[in-house]
């Protein structure tokens, strides 16, 4: 069995449910060491025994991606261990509320940025340094079809994700000339616990699982991915270029 990822540490957002414990799990399969992050302890507990399970391994960090100070500490700590990073994969985010523009107060408003913008934009400050340490630095961030569908009644989601695709677009032309490569990544309708909150009425068992995709996300993060500022949609298969509006 070969392991195209050995020797390189991934850190994974997230990673307590959904498509970051599948992405996690499968960028241990294929040898990377796992750098967990997630709030929910029991869930990095139980990821941690899988990839055990699978032979892999796991360092756990319970962090509220809220807690920007805590990013930075954690990009401190990976440098003084291990001097450079290899991948992120950027997943955690969180829904907010399904209403009408109007009928959202600023404090949930808020808190959807917080999770889906802000902390991203505080995780490429911090691992920027360790990603450009790296032969070959890897930064996938999953987004979603809601930021340019403008669906009615998910104005904060939506709006966070277009402002994380335009960060992460930013992110790769920055860097084009360096050997860090940067992309997006859209699942469409999965199999999550997220998904059956924004649409309760969906039958989860006519949509992909979370491990179906995340066999679509390992190859983004391998040193001999060469693409950068792309967008990867799974529901077509299709790997996407950026266009300006005509």
């Amino acid at each position: 069995m070969t392991f195209p990822l050995a020797n390189r540490i991934a850190l994974v957002t997230g990673a307590s449910r959904g498509i970051g414990y599948a992405t996690a799990r499968a960028l241990a399969k294929a040898g990377a060491h796992i750098v967990a992050v997630a709030r929910t302890q029991g869930g990095l507990e139980e990821l941690d025994d899988d990839i055990r399970k699978d032979g892999g391994s796991a360092t756990l960090v319970p962090l509220n991606l809220t807690d920007v100070d805590g990013i930075a500490r954690l990009g401190a700590a990976l440098h003084e261990r291990h001097g450079k990073l290899d991948i992120l994969v950027g997943n955690a985010g969180v829904a907010g509320p399904s209403s009408p523009l109007g009928h959202i107060d600023m404090k949930p408003w808020n808190d959807v940025i917080l999770v889906n913008v802000s902390a991203n934009f505080q995780l490429i400050r911090c691992m920027e340094p360790l990603l450009k340490n790296s032969d070959a630095g890897r930064a996938v961030f999953i987004t979603s079809g809601a930021a340019n569908k403008a669906s009615a009644y998910l104005g904060p989601y939506a709006a966070s994700k277009a402002a994380l695709e335009a960060l992460a677009r930013v992110w790769a032309n920055e860097t084009v000339s360096t050997r860090l490569r940067v992309n997006l990544f859209n699942p469409g309708p999965l199999r999550t616990r997220m998904r059956a909150t924004v649409f309760p009425g969906e039958d989860p068992m006519t949509l992909d699982t979370p491990e179906q995709a995340a066999e679509f996300i390992v190859p983004m993060c391998l040193p001999s991915w060469n693409e950068t500022g792309r967008f990867y949609d799974y529901q077509t298969r299709t790997l996407m270029s950026f266009r300006s509006p005509a």
